[in-house]
């Protein structure tokens, strides 16, 4: 350690831990062992009085490094926001006494736990240095909103509301989108009973009318580069014309584009013009202005009319979307009391195999629409016969026969299909199988099966593709649990029906929460913090360019695209980019990636500093590295419910799974570790990883630890990688503990000394 790195441990007795710990021996550990300078106790660390004496040893430039032993690092993070010091925490509540039961003959067990916490909180925080802002960039408030709809112009109004200037790109010559096309919109207010206006006048006159917003019509971007707090944006117009302006966040509210319904050729929409779209049937409701809605055939008023839904939805048939659009059920309420509304007589039937009417109107506006004699009946159109009056040809769910009713025009409920850019992680059909049947790969099987425009949106300069990833079916990919609004690209927000299916309101919220994501992202590139998950972080990767190989693999692995290449091909790190999860770090395979306050050294020595009993004493260790957002928390959260954990076991939270490197693999097995237990985020269809890829990272480096293990004569059964929600508070603990048990079966390791 070098002389000017003053370490202080500061111990806490509260919460039953002065009772089950000897605190004096937890001292002398730190002093002796962990080379902290002092060590001190106290009845209660998070009180008034030791925060204050932290905040005086500090003040006094006694220690400059900080050890706090005491809760989860989790807890009383206001209380010990030292944001001058390198900071670490020993967990001695959640992660050692709330998780051995009282007793005599755990005692010793439990003591040895929290010896080892300590020499591994030293050893961490020793190799910490206090991060700094790295100031690649000012302030910036300008935020660019991508599309002039009713989700880009709420975003612009609600952000400049709040005092930021905006500029809107919107590729057609009027702001309104698929909303100004409407007659009417579903209501939005109690009573929920009829249309309303769709309010997207007031919306325009209301940004016409802003001085903060600016708005490009005719115009697209054929470039965007740089990062949060310093984008820079070629807005090009339709004859050619660029100008260059620079942001500090971008909105992306390119919306959606109709389903082609030329797709249908059993519903006759090619063959007859009374079959025709949900959006159409707008148009012809606009020009009946109330009145009568007449036919496009011949003009005639119509006295019926069949609305079929989920028209090419929900459908695993080629060509189909394969998901529920979400507004088509309202919307074909809302449109069938278009007809009601000017004439009570005319025959409305909805034909429906599930109605879906979400949202705070749904119930209440079906209701009103019975009221109205709309017919809901329950049916699967199989074919619409074209004729003077057309034939629509269903079989009735209810009564499990085929039938068909006779009307003057058919509306499709068709659904919506996201205007993204092309998936920069996309994977050609070509590959799809591998020599002689392989079987697929993750990312193969992540072939998008609805077709999406190929014209890029954003015209992104970065090293991983020109546009957002996506999720699936076209729609740009974000994490729909936690931060809904983020992409894989910092300081740009997805927002509207370009993110998931959605109706106005919901489209409305969505750009409400994506303004104020991109309000927070100027102002953390401002400071030089890192965006979610770990707000606030002013660490950033930074590395050894005499050791780099130019391997490229943080460069291709970043899930966030926050790696480019200079002209040399060594990385270039974009700090406002950077999310700080650590998969570049955990990908060098010369390990010459770190941050300032995580770096391979920072778990590497927690690693090497646990002690390691020689195979006589029977007394196995077994290395958990546990994701920070998931893992750890279950743990805590099983340790609030008394879940015991194996006395074997020590935990080491990670930020990402994706940012282990093998070198702690391989350290811990040469120090003499039984077993190793990795957990990290689900990667399932109703669950993601915070850092979006961690999991899948890991899951394929690990795939070859076990060969590296068999070299060794070590089975490969001493190193588990599992995937953990932040809900599983009974399975964490138990894996560990089966850990605990196989290690029981194969014996410990011989490598111990």
């Amino acid at each position: 350690m070098s002389a000017d790195k003053k370490i202080g441990a500061y111990i806490c007795k509260g919460c039953g831990i002065g009772e089950r710990l000897n605190t004096d021996q937890l001292e002398m550990i730190a002093t002796r062992e962990g080379k902290a300078a002092f060590a001190k106790s106290h009845d209660m660390l998070c009180s008034k009085e030791g925060v204050a004496l932290i905040r005086a040893d500090i003040d006094a430039g006694e220690a400059n490094h900080v050890l706090i032993a005491a809760c989860s690092r989790r807890a009383k993070v206001e209380a010990f926001n030292f944001t001058d010091v390198a900071l670490a925490r020993a967990n001695l509540r959640e992660g050692v006494i709330w998780v051995r039961p009282e007793s005599d003959e755990n005692q010793e067990t439990t003591q040895e736990m929290a010896e080892d916490y300590i020499r591994m909180g030293c050893a961490e925080v020793k190799f910490m240095t206090l991060p700094s802002s790295s100031e690649e960039q000012e302030l910036n408030k300008h935020i660019l909103v991508v599309g002039g709809g009713v989700t880009g112009m709420t975003a612009a109004i609600e952000a400049a509301a709040a005092g930021y200037p905006i500029s809107i790109v919107e590729k057609t010559g009027a702001l309104g989108g698929h909303a100004g096309q409407l007659h009417k919109r579903t209501p939005n207010r109690s009573p929920y009973a009829d249309p309303q206006d769709t309010g997207i006048a007031e919306m325009i006159a209301a940004i016409e009318g802003n001085d903060r917003i600016t708005v490009h019509l005719n115009s697209t971007l054929t470039r965007t580069s740089g990062a949060p707090g310093r984008f820079s944006a070629d807005i090009t117009t339709e004859s050619g014309a660029t100008t260059t302006e620079n942001f500090g966040a971008i909105v992306q509210a390119s919306g959606f584009k109709p389903y082609d319904a030329n797709q249908l050729p059993e519903f006759a929409y090619d063959k007859s013009p009374d079959v025709v779209t949900n959006l159409e049937l707008e148009a012809l409701a606009k020009a009946a202005d109330g009145g009568p809605i007449k036919r496009p055939s011949d003009g005639r008023e119509v006295k019926s009319v069949a609305f079929v839904q989920c028209a090419g939805q929900r459908s695993d048939k080629e060509g189909h979307l394969p998901y529920c659009s979400g507004f088509c059920c309202t919307t074909s309420i809302k449109q069938a009391m278009y007809f009601k509304d000017g004439n009570s007589d005319v025959d409305t039937t909805v034909l429906f195999s599930d109605l879906r009417t979400p949202g705070a109107p749904g119930e209440d506006f079906y209701r009103s629409g019975q009221q109205k004699g709309i017919v809901f009946s329950k049916g699967q159109v199989s074919e619409v016969v074209p004729g003077d009056t057309l034939e629509v040809k269903f079989k009735d769910l209810i009564l499990n026969e085929d039938t068909a009713m006779q009307c003057d025009l058919v509306v499709l409920a068709t659904g919506m299909v996201a205007t993204t850019g092309p998936d920069p992680d996309a994977v050609p059909m070509e590959a799809e199988e591998g020599e002689q049947g392989a079987e697929k790969t993750e990312e193969v099987e992540a072939v998008q099966t609805v077709e999406v425009s190929v014209d890029s949106i954003l015209n992104l300069d970065y090293r991983q593709g020109t546009d957002l990833p996506h999720l699936r079916h076209g729609f740009t990919d974000s994490h729909f649990i936690c931060f809904p609004y983020e992409t894989r690209r910092t300081g740009i927000y997805a927002a509207g029906p370009v993110r998931r299916p959605m109706d106005i309101q919901q489209a409305r919220d969505d750009a409400t929460g994506a303004a104020m994501k991109a309000i927070q992202a100027v102002e953390n590139a401002a400071k030089g913090r890192a965006a979610h998950p770990r707000v606030g972080d002013l660490s950033y990767p930074v590395f050894r360019k005499e050791g780099c190989t130019q391997c490229k693999r943080c460069t291709v692995e970043c899930p966030f695209g926050a790696i480019n290449e200079d002209e040399k091909s060594y990385p270039l790190f974009n700090e406002s980019r950077c999310r700080r999860c650590g998969t570049c770090m955990g990908a060098c395979p010369v390990r010459v990636i770190s941050f300032e306050n995580y770096s391979i050294d920072t778990v590497g020595q927690q690693i090497k500093n646990c002690d390691i009993p020689d195979e006589f004493d029977e007394k196995p260790r077994i290395l958990v590295l546990a994701c920070e957002n998931d893992a750890y928390p279950a743990l805590d959260q099983a340790a609030m419910n008394g879940v015991e954990i194996n006395p074997w076991a020590r935990v080491i939270p990670v930020r990402c799974l994706g940012s282990i490197s093998l070198s702690w693999i391989t350290d811990a097995m040469n120090s003499g570790y039984d077993g190793v237990v990795l957990m990290g985020c689900r990667r399932d269809d109703d669950y993601q990883c915070h850092f979006i890829r961690g999991s899948a990272i890991a899951a394929e480096r690990m795939s070859k630890v076990g060969d590296t293990l068999q070299t060794l004569s070590l089975e490969p059964e001493r190193v588990q990688v599992y995937e953990v929600a932040t809900t599983d508070i009974e399975r964490a603990p138990k894996l560990i503990n089966d850990m605990a048990e196989t290690v029981e079966k194969i014996g410990m390791s011989p490598f111990k000394f």
